[in-house]
């Protein structure tokens, strides 16, 4: 394991193509070998990986949005005035989406004159590509909304369920959209008629979900193990329970991460270990056994073969998602 310490806490952790990348909140981003970009005048608050692949796209509190690679960062778009909540980037489309209060923008990353702003009537606090990177789904209070993402004159679809909405993906199909809500569970919509799908029983707030298995589970965080909702066939979850892996009474799990299609799962838990696993099989791999912090990001790269994580304390660790803890 690779092993870190920084001075700050860390918003994310990603994998891009050259390897384990952090979002700090001192408004820095970290490669995995030791190179350094200041780039944000304030905390970073969400980040994605570029449509490239090449860095980060990061959102932070002095309202701009700045794309880091190694040695070289540049500004994309700004919103003075403003902090930047919510970032998805999509690398079929090669666009980018960030919320700003009420707004959600979209910038290509090809052209840097093209830009779409979608106003709400409520604060948005999550955006999502559709696997085609066409359609975005914001969260918000009282439910999501769906735009199409080049189309300048447009009414959203809106998707409504009371309450206030926390965070937002869409099924790798794109025949759902999921969101996490504040009262500690997920609600869901089938988009071609609109059915509600509520999906309940947490103890905790969900603060991260993430779809693996070719799209046939949704991953989330919230409970004492890492509970698994069925996506398979036309009706996704509708009338069936979830199912839990990892559970341990004593912790909670914080962050999973997962890189569909591939079946692997990883989960950090509240008392600092991260583990990984796959859901078809038997048992768990802690590939950090030793307690801590809780675990505040965590990442698993695109071939499901290594796992970035961070604490709350700031130290973070990349490792082959097949080592033994030590």
């Amino acid at each position: 394991m690779t092993s870190f310490a920084f001075d700050a806490q860390i918003t994310s952790a990603h994998f891009d193509a050259s390897g384990a990348v952090f979002a700090l909140g001192d408004g820095s981003v970290r490669f995995e070998d030791g190179t350094f970009d200041a780039v944000h005048d304030g905390a970073i608050l969400c980040a994605a990986v570029h449509p490239s692949g090449a860095g980060l796209v990061t959102g932070g509190d002095d309202g701009r949005v700045i794309w880091s690679r190694k040695g070289e960062a540049g500004l994309l778009a700004e919103v003075p005035g403003r902090w930047i909540d919510a970032i998805d980037a999509s690398p079929d489309s090669k666009l980018i989406a960030f919320s700003a209060g009420k707004t959600l923008s979209v910038i290509d990353a090809t052209d840097a004159a093209f830009r779409r702003d979608f106003r709400h009537d409520q604060t948005v606090s999550g955006v999502a590509f559709d696997p085609k990177g066409r359609r975005i789904a914001t969260s918000t209070y009282g439910g999501a909304c769906l735009w199409f993402a080049r189309i300048a004159d447009q009414k959203p679809v809106k998707l409504t369920w009371a309450g206030s909405h926390t965070a937002v993906a869409f099924s790798p199909d794109g025949a759902f959209v999921v969101t996490a809500m504040q009262d500690a569970q997920l609600h869901g919509w089938r988009l071609k008629d609109a059915k509600n799908m509520r999906m309940g029983g947490y103890p905790s707030k969900i603060r991260s979900m993430a779809f693996l298995s070719k799209g046939t589970l949704l991953a989330t965080s919230g409970a004492q193990g890492a509970v698994l909702w069925p996506f398979t066939g036309s009706n996704g979850p509708m009338g069936r329970e979830a199912s839990e892996i990892g559970f341990d009474d004593s912790t909670l799990v914080t962050r999973v991460a997962a890189s569909n299609p591939h079946g692997r799962l990883a989960a950090g838990l509240a008392d600092g270990r991260v583990w990984i696993a796959d859901p078809a099989g038997q048992g768990l791999n802690f590939i950090k056994a030793e307690k801590g912090a809780p675990i505040t990001a965590l990442a698993l790269s695109p071939d499901a073969t290594r796992v970035a994580w961070a604490d709350e304390d700031g130290r973070a660790g990349v490792t082959d998602s097949t080592a033994e803890a030590a």
